[in-house]
């Protein structure tokens, strides 16, 4: 399985380390350096750490909220592959990582993805998730000189974020004049994987007199990761629990009837509520990822009153994975566990050893492949006018969009062993249980595995899923401002703005399981792989370091089979008798369009706002009220099950009827006031207070009536519910108040505490025993999601940052979140929420030499409730991560680097369980990696 993401903080680049230290301070802090000595010296031109320091710190120190910053040390110089691996040096902010350990989802102050809004030089950008959220693994951070993460919130921003607002930047021309250029080499190694990654970028800046400025940058990098994995995801079965109310488990999940120590053919009282594993799995994704930009801008300045700006960026994100894992299915049915033994409600220890063969342990063979190419682009121009010297009127109209077609392209495909065999299955809490499984011939899984005593004829064909989908995000805006200067009754000046925005969102399915070609080659039309032929199973894997953090007893060694291969042979065995009926026809087991899980989704948005900036003496402020109109149109497409065919345990197909077209439509409006307020106590402190209401849009596929069945095929009747237009936006009133002490030149102490009061929190609910109108009376559980009443998220943040004038410098930060949240009058955990995150740091930098260390922790979270009943929640556990560099300029065109990400090997891990229970649900390893690096500059 691919990593679970879920939202948690890592690691601080020194090169970003201003961006944690200090809040924002107010626009009249020019008025402060007035009066301060140090900043009436003369311009020095200052680069590397201090550098991204000094700027970081007066952006946020000149901001009109709070917001952190970052930025590059000079033209194309970002510390980062990946522009969420800098975002996770910013106070509050902490990140989701996909295979490899590359940073991918950005949340803010503890709220998830799904309540952060990413734009790029004030620009939303589409996105290739079937939702809103931003993969930001798409964008290499070559192409931005700095980042601004805005905690509050004013009237003349964009809405749609209640965590917080991400905006990147680009560099200007203009930021360092003349003609400029960085050409950089990496080289990187990962402790995972053998083979070594690679990375050349390039930016060239040139300005033509005061008028006239380009910019070009480009970026290809190739790089080779491994990520070992383990998971339980979805393979805990419980019993009933209908006299146990405080369960809330009255109908159970398990698939072969109720777990049954006894053997008494009934549901007991001690019975009641009991868990057993129902699947687990471990294995290693192989990740080729291979990135490509381009970037660019042009500027024109003809005069001091006109401003025209052309600018964009296309990149392309072409991460192939490959999974091999070794699956076992354990699941209950009567007869086939015995010896069972029972600790704390949960089935720890059993035996399966039944003779017949679907009853036996089958061991699995999966290979999941995910083709993921991304093609993402934005194209915008922007013009400032100065129609007077106190009137400027500025506008922008932009093009975003993203795309990934996979459609048919990922594999899920299992090959099982048929051998008779023995197996005992004990859990000890490690990520693996302990797995002995001795065939009726003498071999032992663990070792067979290891010394290739496992050939072809041992396995048969099985599950054989190719899917993928097509997203296409298209997104076109247009903005038109005003600010008009007033200077009188302690206005600063008037500012307004209208803008309208269009996006469209669609989703193809293309799959093989709504055709049921998915279960063509199983069940008694399962097919011996020796048969086949074709060097399907063509290697053994004992990948070095294999689940070293991991103890226990279980196979370390495991076969891979070859997907490409794998198709051939079966299509080579079209015409063949087939014990179902009829012959072998590839054809019918071919990916085509599944109607229940695609859609389409259109929003339209409307904007106006209005706001005053303010200020007197020692104070500034700003008020102003956002007027949002939003309109929805989805579509999707619905078929009701005809017929529900048992092909033999845990394998099922539904027949559906053709499906009909679903249509919605919804719209809303919002008025958004906000004010924020500043007061310097003295020059070197200062306090900020901020209120505001904000929203935050569903994400765009729970706006589609999508629904689906497909887990009948193995024996889960489950019917998952995509989504809904009527669910409603969420909505926050908040508050932040933010004390920030600058007492000394590039070092601050400041504190700040905040409060969310959330309105229709987008959650689930999980219904059991649902009849659905399916034939025979089947019942069903029902997954949908659903506006929760209210959830509160609220914390704090102290943040210091001190450099010495010997080179030293200390960083050190934590953020602490408390949420609560309810749902049909009941409380439970918000997910995605740390309660705490924390980071320290050192660093030295002096003459050529830079150097530091980081690192961050994030403690345990919940990231989903209920799983198996009231309070049993899915928890991901703290985590912390370090990182290290040293640089040295060897002159002042040429640099070299040495960084070390992950240096403790981290891992991230997830349980399932409540107060009394711990169950392990998923496990994936990144391992350390090391970069080189060398840039030349002119």
């Amino acid at each position: 399985m691919s990593p679970r993401l879920q939202p948690r903080c890592f690691p601080l680049h020194p090169l970003t380390l201003a961006g944690l230290m200090a809040l924002a301070a107010p626009a009249f802090a020019q008025e402060a350096a007035k009066t301060d000595p140090e900043n009436t010296l003369d311009r020095v031109e200052v680069t590397g750490t201090r550098a991204s320091l000094q700027k970081s710190l007066a952006l946020k120190r000149n901001a009109a909220g709070v917001q952190d910053s970052i930025s590059a040390t000079e033209l194309g110089r970002f510390p980062d592959n990946n522009v969420a691996d800098s975002l996770s040096h910013i106070t509050g902010v902490s990140i989701s990582r996909t295979a490899g350990g590359e940073g991918q989802k950005v949340s803010i102050r503890g709220l998830g993805p799904e309540y952060t809004i990413t734009t790029f030089n004030n620009r939303l950008l589409g996105t290739d998730s079937a939702g809103r959220y931003f993969a930001y693994d798409v964008l290499p951070a070559d192409v931005i000189s700095g980042a601004d993460v805005i905690k509050s919130t004013q009237a003349s921003l964009i809405e749609g974020a209640i965590g917080g607002l991400v905006n990147l930047r680009s560099a200007s021309p203009f930021d360092q004049k003349g003609q400029r250029g960085l050409l950089r080499v990496e080289a990187d190694r990962n402790q995972m994987s053998s083979l070594n990654g690679t990375k050349l970028s390039g930016t060239y800046s040139n300005t033509f007199g005061d008028q006239v400025g380009v910019l070009l940058g480009v970026v290809y990098a190739k790089r080779d990761v491994r990520t070992d994995t383990a998971g339980n995801d979805g393979g805990w079965s419980r019993n009933p629990a209908p006299n146990k109310p405080e369960l809330f488990w009255p109908w159970g999940n398990t698939w072969g009837g109720a777990i049954d120590p006894n053997g008494n053919g009934q549901l007991d009282p001690d019975e009641e509520g009991l868990i057993g594993p129902g699947q687990f799995r471990f294995g290693t994704i192989m990740e080729k990822k291979e990135r490509m930009a381009l970037s660019g801008k042009v500027e024109w300045r003809p005069s001091n009153d006109l401003k025209v700006v052309v600018d964009g960026f296309k990149t392309r994100l072409d991460s192939p994975q490959v999974g091999y894992q070794l699956s076992f299915y354990p699941l209950y049915a009567p007869g086939r566990w015995s010896n069972m033994k029972i600790t704390n409600g949960v089935v720890t220890d059993f035996t399966l050893a039944n003779p017949n063969p679907e009853l036996a342990l089958n061991p699995e063979l999966l290979n999941k492949t995910e083709y993921r190419v991304v093609d993402t682009a934005m194209y915008g121009a922007n013009a400032e006018w100065k129609l007077s010297p106190t009137l400027k009127a500025t506008g922008d109209i932009y093009e975003s969009t993203s795309k990934r077609h996979s459609g048919g392209q990922d594999s899920y495909v299992v090959l099982r062993m048929n051998q008779p065999n023995i197996t005992r299955i004990q859990l000890t809490g490690s990520a693996v249980p302990d797995v002995k499984t001795t065939f009726n011939d003498g071999r032992d899984l663990q070792t067979g595995l290891a010394q290739g005593l496992f050939t072809a004829k041992d396995f048969n064909t099985h599950y054989f899923s190719l899917a993928g989908d097509n997203i296409d995000d298209k997104i076109s805006g247009a903005t038109g401002n005003l600010e008009w200067k007033v200077d009188r009754f302690s206005i600063d000046q008037l500012k307004f703005g209208l803008s309208e925005t269009h996006r469209k969102k669609s989703r193809d399915l293309i799959n093989n399981a709504f055709n049921a070609g998915d279960g063509h080659y199983s069940g008694a039309n399962a097919i011996n792989v020796g048969a086949l032929g074709g060097n399907v199973i063509n290697q053994t894997l004992s990948p070095s370091g294999f689940m070293d953090g991991v103890s226990g007893n279980f196979p370390r060694s495991f076969l891979g089979f070859d997907i490409n291969n794998y198709l051939q042979a079966l299509k080579a065995y079209d015409g063949k008798p087939r014990p179902g009926g009829g012959t072998y026809d590839f054809s019918k087991a071919a990916p085509a369009w599944n109607p229940l899980e695609s859609y389409r989704v259109t929003e339209k948005t409307t904007t106006a706002f209005v706001q005053a900036d303010l200020s007197g003496d020692g104070w500034n402020a700003d008020a102003g009220v956002r007027f949002v109109k939003t309109k929805t149109t989805s579509q999707a497409w619905d078929a009701k099950i005809l017929d529900i065919i048992e092909n033999g345990a845990f394998n099922y197909t539904a027949v559906y009827a053709p499906p009909s077209v679903v249509q919605q439509e919804s719209s809303y409006n919002f008025a958004l006031p906000s004010v924020n307020f500043t007061w310097l106590i003295t020059n070197d402190l200062q306090l900020r207070l901020g209120a505001a209401k904000t929203m935050a849009r569903p994400s765009v596929d729970k706006l589609a009536p999508t629904s689906t069945t497909q887990s009948i095929s193995w024996g889960d009747f489950t019917q998952v519910f995509g989504g809904n237009a009527n669910l409603k936006p969420y909505s926050a009133r908040q508050a932040d108040v933010s004390l920030e002490w600058y007492y000394a030149k590039d070092s601050a102490l400041n504190f700040a505490v905040y409060q969310k009061n959330i309105k229709n929190q987008i959650t689930s609910e999980y219904l059991t025993g649902q009849n659905i109108g399916a034939p025979g009376g089947r019942l069903f559980n029902v997954s949908r999601p659903i506006n929760g009443d209210k959830a509160t998220a609220r914390g704090f943040e102290i943040g210091l940052q001190h450099l010495f004038d010997n080179g030293f410098g200390v960083r050190a930060q934590y953020t602490r979140n408390k949420s609560r949240s309810w749902v049909g009058g009941e409380e439970r955990a918000l997910e995605g929420i740390a309660p705490a995150t924390s980071s320290f740091g050192v660093l030295y930098e002096k003459g050529p030499w830079s150097m530091s260390a980081t690192a961050d922790h994030t403690d345990a979270f919940v990231t989903a409730t209920n799983v198996l009943g009231a309070g049993f929640n899915e928890r991901a556990k703290a985590v912390t991560w370090a990182t290290a560099q040293i640089a040295y300029e060897v002159n002042k065109w040429l640099r070299i680097s040495i960084e070390g990400n992950n240096l403790t090997d981290a891992t991230q891990e997830y349980t399932l369980g409540n107060d009394s229970v711990k169950l392990p649900q998923g496990y994936y390893r990144y391992g350390r990696s090391f970069t080189l690096g060398a840039s030349l500059k002119f």
